[in-house]
């Protein structure tokens, strides 16, 4: 779901980020400065990206710093969903019918640079490209054990299946109930579980008319099964993760016109992934400016590499020069969550 920052934000949030960079080292501070201010810096050769440095966590997340992405270079911008691969292989698809992959570096296991692999538009299932609007608002990105990658839509709200991004997209049996959403509060949330099954939240859909919760499903086709999720008030389900142990995670959104944006990611546990189940997780990660940066995050995703469980964030800059397309990497040790 596009939102826009009130244009007094990024003054405070310049500011309070410039606190925050005090903490850290002289040459990384001032970088990070610079981009909070809204100063771009120029990506070093062949990356599409600019390194954020860490910022200081305590919890069951380590932050590995980020990067704050050029979209001309990467190929894609206002990014709503992400998948990032065990080798390092990150896949994003955005609000404007176009998908990207781009491979991140990282050194002595930090965010260094975000090289470019391919970029395209997304189409429909006789191979033309699907017109920017109403039916192509790609929010949401999973990808099956055979490969094939599922893209979820809202304003027309569909998921369709593509065994190649570059090539058609097959329509992919939705959840029963999930037309019934708002325009532009529909399936934001999609991920692939440990078990096979599908995880999919919608983000502004109430079940039997509860304001507090909002409508879930897992499962898949012809299996789909309801359950619900309970955000913290005032917040929206975005994006999904699987967890190895089972679980997920769930970013979640809010966006006051007199504060900006601010978001959640939740822990929830393998055994509150039922059918009829209400899932209401752990919060593991606060997003408020304070450290992390208040951007537009509508993307999560879960990986393993080099025997370690990491997360990637990844916010949405709505095509606007006062937003950035920030993606943030954390290590989780799953051991400091209850």
């Amino acid at each position: 779901m596009a939102q826009r920052r009130p244009a007094q934000r990024p003054n405070r949030f310049a500011q309070r980020q410039v606190e925050v960079s005090k903490a850290l080292p002289r040459r990384a501070a001032l970088a990070f400065a610079l981009t909070a201010a809204g100063c771009r810096l120029d990506p070093p050769p062949g990356s599409a990206a600019v390194v954020v440095p860490a910022f200081p966590l305590t919890g069951p997340l380590r932050s590995l710093g980020g990067l704050d992405i050029d979209n001309e270079r990467l190929g894609a911008g206002g990014l709503s969903g992400m998948l990032i691969d065990d080798d390092l292989v990150a896949t994003f698809v955005d609000d404007r019918t176009r998908w990207a992959q781009a491979r991140i570096v990282l050194r002595d296991g930090l965010a260094q640079a975000l090289t470019p692999i391919a970029s395209g538009p997304l189409r429909d299932g006789a191979g033309r490209v699907l017109p920017r609007g109403f039916g192509g608002d790609a929010e949401a990105l999973a990808r099956l054990p055979d490969g094939t990658w599922l893209v979820g839509f809202e304003r027309w709200h569909r998921v369709r299946a593509y065994r190649h991004l570059d090539g058609p997209g097959a329509y992919f049996e939705a959840p029963a109930g999930l037309g019934a959403a708002p325009r532009n509060g529909g399936l934001e949330a999609l991920a692939l579980l440990e078990d096979g099954r599908l995880l999919a939240i919608a983000e502004a859909l109430p079940p039997a008319g509860i304001p507090s919760l909002r409508q879930g499903w897992v499962g898949g086709p012809g299996g789909w099964a309801p359950l619900a999720y309970r955000p913290a008030p005032g917040f929206e389900p975005v994006d999904a993760a699987g967890l190895p142990d089972g679980g997920a995670l769930v970013l979640e959104r809010r966006f006051r016109v007199w504060e900006g944006f601010s978001g959640r990611l939740v822990r929830v546990a393998a055994g509150d992934l039922s059918p009829g189940a209400v899932m209401e997780g752990q919060e593991i990660l606060r997003i408020d400016g304070m450290p992390i940066p208040a951007e537009n995050f509508e993307g999560v995703a879960v990986l393993r590499h080099g025997g370690r469980t990491l997360v990637g964030i990844v916010a949405d800059d709505n095509h606007m020069p006062n937003q950035r397309s920030l993606l943030l990497l954390f290590e989780l040790d799953q051991r400091r969550m209850l």
